[in-house]
């Protein structure tokens, strides 16, 4: 199902190169992205007759897009920040979005060039924007029931950072979650520990190890290498080496 409403825009098409001879390999540059979407939906089913296709560009706070068959029509809500994408964008995501609905392989071409052009460097820039502008983040006061975080992040931050690194805003995730024990997210400049951790069994060697992991993660940002993203760098993973008691640590957690 999809989530609440949000506003639809038109489709701007380029305006037509000046030029007597038209390039066969620009042809869709042209194209409508209901166009692009039923010559992929064709490429993909060459047998079976193309639905109806709705194309929506919605206000996402980030770069997800969706697609869903109801009653006989294709609807796809693509987020706005690809409402200027370059043509073979919107092909590559066409690509991405029916072969998922229809259970087919992607190519690895589609998702190779769709990855390149969200690691772009602007992309990634005004997608930081809309997460800060759009989304919110919901987290849990940092004064937890057994551990303050604030407190063990200042604790941290002498022993390893010497002071210097600025306190990003500090809480305990509203849900406990198993999976997820801590992530840093640079567009709200928030780190977030699973409320899991925040009980008495759980020895502090574990909580502080998790929170030097995600200081760890603003001290070293994600690097974009082409399509490929590096969220543990070299370096990321040498600093990790010099936190006290670390193979304890990971043990404690493997048992949690």
């Amino acid at each position: 199902m999809f989530g609440r409403r949000c506003g639809a825009r038109p489709w701007h098409g380029q305006q037509p190169l000046q030029s007597s001879v038209m390039p066969l390999e620009s042809a869709l540059l042209f194209e409508t992205p209901e166009q692009i979407y039923t010559r992929v939906f064709r490429d993909i089913r060459p047998r079976t007759p193309v639905p109806a296709i709705r194309i929506e560009f919605c206000r996402f706070a980030n770069a997800n897009s969706f697609i869903r068959l109801d009653n006989g029509q294709i609807s796809v809500r693509v987020t706005d920040l690809l409402e200027g994408a370059p043509a073979p964008i919107h092909e590559a995501l066409a690509h991405i979005l029916l072969c998922k609905l229809y259970r087919r392989p992607v190519p690895a071409r589609f998702s190779h060039q769709y990855r390149l052009y969200l690691n772009r460097r602007d992309v990634r820039r005004t997608l930081q924007l809309l997460r800060r502008h759009r989304g919110r983040k919901f987290l849990s006061s940092p004064v937890g029931r057994v551990y303050h975080l604030e407190e063990i992040f200042e604790e941290l931050n002498l022993r390893y950072f010497h002071g210097l690194m600025a306190r990003p805003v500090m809480g305990w995730s509203c849900r406990p979650s198993r999976t997820t024990l801590g992530h840093y997210d640079p567009a709200h400049n928030a780190i977030v520990i699973s409320s899991m951790l925040d009980r008495p069994q759980v020895p502090r060697l574990a909580v502080e190890y998790v929170v030097f992991h995600e200081m760890l993660h603003l001290r070293f940002p994600v690097e974009h290498r082409g399509a490929r993203r590096c969220v543990h760098t070299s370096e990321f993973r040498d600093a990790e080496k010099q936190f006290a008691d670390l193979a304890r640590a990971k043990e404690l957690l493997r048992h949690l």
